[in-house]
């Protein structure tokens, strides 16, 4: 009803979030639920509801809004009944125990610690961000070897071989793959599509693959042929889960993370990095740590094409 206009838009993901805090602060002492609420509801809660406003997708910051709160009661909690301190006693030591005595993802208090030292409630403990030790990649061999088998055989339902080859050529995200519009597609000569400022080209074969389905989207039954996404979902007017994709690719083998990083160190050292963030929809700053851990400067490259 909402897709034909019907009923106005709805953001489904907003008002689940707001009664997840409310659940998940229930019961908690006050020394714990006071700021870990201040952090929820005019930090995470107040973005998520200008990402709606302006009609993106919410879901993306609702995920990991969920996983800095509950990291974050955890910490307090643990602070409070540990220690017998609360946020604006806690001390460097505090945060340096809680970090090194866990999993990685208690990295996840650092938005918190920033958001209290913004407002004074502690201005003394900080916490570096967190990097990767190890970055998954897939062998320059290995790529071609995966866009051969999506391109030229039938292994897999043609949705999914084309979201496989937007990762492994043009390091596309799963959330930017599933939001694709029909419309950012022009088939001209050369086709060519769009993923950040301006149009790239598609080469052949896999043009031909878009094309085909570009005629045979599936799940157009839920909805009309106006539908605009190029993998329209299961309910009306709402594109494909990226999770659905995600679980596809990873049942034959292709790792997603790894064909990104793959095909993104691949095109910054055959271009200059602002280039390629501008084209594929990243930013400058992704687009040059990838060229550094390429090790193909754009000093590099322009010397290589001189020789």
């Amino acid at each position: 009803m909402q897709h034909h206009e019907l009923l106005p838009p709805r953001d489904p993901w907003l008002p689940r979030f707001e009664h997840w805090i409310e659940d998940k602060l229930d019961g908690l002492p006050t020394e714990v639920a006071q700021p870990a609420r201040h952090f929820a509801t005019w930090h995470h809660l107040r973005r998520i509801r200008q990402i709606a406003d302006s009609g993106q997708d919410t879901q993306p910051a609702v995920r990991s809004a969920k996983q800095e709160i509950t990291e974050t009661v955890k910490f307090l909690s643990w602070l409070h009944e540990a220690h017998g301190r609360t946020i604006q006693t806690c001390t460097q030591h505090d945060v340096d125990q809680w970090i090194a005595a866990g999993p990685t993802t208690r990295h996840a208090i650092r938005t918190f610690l920033v958001v209290s030292k913004r407002t004074k409630l502690n201005t003394t403990v900080t916490l570096d961000p967190r990097y990767a030790q190890t970055c998954p990649a897939l062998t320059q061999d290995q790529r071609i070897a995966w866009i051969g088998e999506l391109v030229t055989t039938r292994s897999e339902a043609l949705p999914y071989r084309v979201a496989g080859v937007l990762i492994l050529l043009y390091a596309q995200p799963l959330k930017g793959i599933v939001r694709t519009r029909t419309a950012d597609i022009a088939d001209g000569d050369p086709m060519t599509i769009i993923f950040g400022r301006h149009p790239v080209d598609v080469p052949e074969p896999f043009a031909e693959l878009v094309r085909e389905l570009l005629h045979s989207r599936t799940n157009l039954r839920t909805s009309d042929d106006d539908n605009p996404w190029l993998f329209p979902g299961t309910h009306a007017g709402h594109h494909l889960h990226p999770d659905t994709i995600m679980h596809r690719l990873r049942h034959l083998g292709l790792s997603n993370l790894g064909a990104r990083n793959s095909a993104l160190d691949d095109l910054v050292v055959e271009c200059p990095p602002p280039v390629v963030a501008d084209a594929l929809g990243y930013s400058h700053q992704v687009a040059f740590n990838h060229a550094e851990h390429s090790a193909g400067t754009w000093a590099r490259y322009t010397g290589r094409r001189i020789r």
